[in-house]
């Protein structure tokens, strides 16, 4: 069955307020520079009865009439793209709502409608009963030949509750979001799961893959669907999520399964070098108030998701009380990507300021608006700048409160500098070798692993709590001590294995404490891996942290009573565990295999020289 997205890359668009660019133009500007592969925008025009743009305070984006709609169509056409609409369907009010898209559908150039049908509140919770009403008004004010697509949550214990027999007469294609990002899964398995419960829906099925997860798992996804699951068309959610970083992943044709990196965007080749965060914790971090004003009673703060501390306050509306300052201190110059880290809470603003300081080419500070009430707990690129580390204000970022807004809030949380054009050999952030985590200082440079009386109860890769719900492969190694007494471990120090910078400290459920540092490029070979030390407590470290191998950053702890006294330490060459701390790969040992490393046999090749 023939589609409209057969042989084609899409992106959605949600709505202005979600991302940087103003006009229409410049979204397709940005989408043309880096990543033209992509032909098809599917734009938000509708949520239940209401126009998307009763949503959207960017006038000139949003959609309030069928003359918005008309707008969008000839901006795309003009550029060699098309125009494809999809809609929140809620069916409390099925003739307003029907009607609306309804009128949508039949504006010229529009190619299709794709209908988000989805369990939860604010979508279709209605039940059964309205689907064919609402469907078959729908029908018969578009005709039999438009084509009506249906996005929906794949995972199989959502399926029923929408029903999707009485969607199956009226619709052509279903879209799957498979967001594992989200999910906080595994690629591989979202993509099956996903695939095994509507393959048998008997219509033409189209992946939704995240354009915010990291850059190899979106490849890895893009080659499953189109080599395993046949897949003729791909969509990226969304616009205003993905930067230089990840447009890589999406430019690509469908049938084009190469790694991503063929053709990585100017200027950068979307490698990371060093990398530094600032957080509100941090020394490089500062903030005042104006007028001789406490900023410390104007601000209020909490602990985040992440483990530091958010800063944030009303905004203001017609002067600024507060400001802040973060101070990157870069030792290397060259291309950098700059973010910043949105929580998911007080953070409504719609017109957050930020101003970058030192940006090689531009004479005084960047201005980059940010709509935070769109993001919530992610980061979000603020663009790709090259920067000389010679210069004092090199990527220096300001943000005051001043918004304009009434009744809203701003957060003031970490910012982060990743160096994109590869390696530049600074002795300062390079690592010279791994020791092990465990053991006395004299033992920790003896070529004896694991050191003194330490051993490892598990092992690398291999299969244990065989037979129980527990049971998985190994992701590193499970360092004890019980000599000269049971639990001899316990509350023993624990060292950073290599320098490198901590990118999260804090409690996950199921595993207690734990700490991931990404650890310096080896000066050896320039290879880069995140350690992650699990079950501890007492820790000294925290999120943006710089450590040098040696370090104290915790003690041995036993998982707040879940486990025996230990140290879980393991070691990774891919950034799955930058953006999921708590991965675990169960009992799929080619993602194991995929995503870590042997810490034993990794430390014993690469000691420091003075070893």
């Amino acid at each position: 069955m023939a589609t409209p997205y057969d042989g084609k890359v899409a992106i959605w668009h949600w709505k202005g307020d979600s991302i940087a660019e103003e006009t229409i133009e410049d979204l397709v500007k940005t989408i043309k520079t880096w990543a033209p592969a992509v032909t098809q925008v599917w734009v938000k025009t509708s949520d239940g009865e209401n126009w998307q743009g009763e949503f959207d305070t960017d006038r000139d984006l949003a959609i309030d009439s069928v003359a918005s709609v008309d707008k969008w169509v000839r901006v795309l056409q003009a550029h060699g793209m098309e125009f494809h609409a999809w809609a929140v369907v809620k069916g409390r009010n099925i003739t307003a709502e029907a009607d609306r898209i309804i009128e949508v559908c039949n504006r010229p150039g529009v190619k299709s409608m794709v209908l988000d049908v989805e369990p939860y509140a604010g979508f279709w919770t209605v039940g059964r009963d309205p689907i064919r009403p609402f469907m078959t008004r729908i029908r018969r004010g578009i005709g039999g030949r438009f084509h009506l697509g249906m996005a929906v949550d794949p995972r199989p214990q959502h399926k029923p509750r929408i029903f999707p027999q009485e969607w199956r007469p009226f619709v052509n294609s279903v879209h799957l979001q498979l967001y594992w990002e989200t999910f906080q899964r595994d690629v591989e398995e979202v993509l099956q799961e996903g695939f095994d419960t509507w393959g048998n829906y008997g219509l033409p099925v189209f992946p939704v893959l995240p354009g915010s997860a990291p850059r190899a798992e979106m490849n890895t996804g893009r080659k499953l669907v189109v080599s395993k699951y046949k897949a003729t068309g791909i969509s990226w959610w969304r616009f205003g999520v993905i930067g230089p970083v990840e447009f890589p992943a999406i430019n690509h044709p469908i049938g084009d399964v190469g790694n991503g990196d063929d053709e990585p965007p100017p200027p950068s080749q979307g490698r990371y070098g060093i990398e530094v965060v600032v957080t509100p914790d941090s020394p490089r971090y500062r903030d005042g108030a104006f007028g001789g004003q406490d900023v410390n009673k104007l601000l209020k703060k909490f602990k985040n998701l992440w483990g530091w501390n958010t800063k944030y306050k009303s905004t203001a509306k017609t002067s600024s009380l507060i400001w802040a300052r973060w101070d990157p201190d870069l030792v290397a110059s060259g291309w950098y990507e700059v973010s910043a880290f949105v929580p998911s809470r007080h953070a409504t603003t719609t017109r957050a300021r930020y101003k970058l300081h030192g940006a090689q080419g531009s004479s005084g500070e960047l201005e980059i608006p940010i709509r935070q009430a769109s993001y919530y707990n992610v980061w979000v690129p603020l663009g790709v700048y090259q920067f000389d580390a010679n210069n004092a204000q090199a990527g220096v970022v300001f943000l005051n409160d001043l918004t304009g807004e009434e009744n809203k809030e701003i957060a003031f949380d970490a910012l982060r500098w990743r160096q994109i054009v590869g390696i530049v050999p600074t002795t300062k952030y390079l690592a010279d070798g791994y020791d092990s985590p465990v053991g006395t200082a004299s033992e920790r440079s003896s070529d004896a692993m694991w050191p003194g009386k330490w051993f490892d109860a598990t092992g690398f890769a291999r299969r244990y709590r065989v037979g129980t719900s527990g049971e998985a492969y190994h992701t590193g190694v499970d360092l004890n001590l019980n000599e000269p007494y049971w639990d001899a471990d316990a509350h023993s120090p624990i060292y950073a294995a290599a320098s490198g910078v901590v990118t999260f400290a804090g409690r996950i459920a199921g595993w207690g404490n734990v700490i991931v540092i990404r650890h310096d490029p080896l000066i050896s070979n320039g290879k880069t891996l995140y350690g992650r030390y699990a079950h501890v407590e007492d820790m000294v470290v925290k999120v943006g942290d710089r450590v040098v191998r040696g370090q104290q950053i915790s003690k041995v702890g036993n998982g707040e009573g879940i486990f025996a006294y230990h140290l879980h330490f393991d070691l990774s060459p891919t950034s799955i565990l930058a953006t999921q701390p708590w991965h675990w790969p169960k009992l799929n040992r080619d993602n194991l295999l995929a995503n870590y490393i042997d810490p034993l046999d990794f430390i014993r090749k690469n000691r420091p020289s003075d070893r």
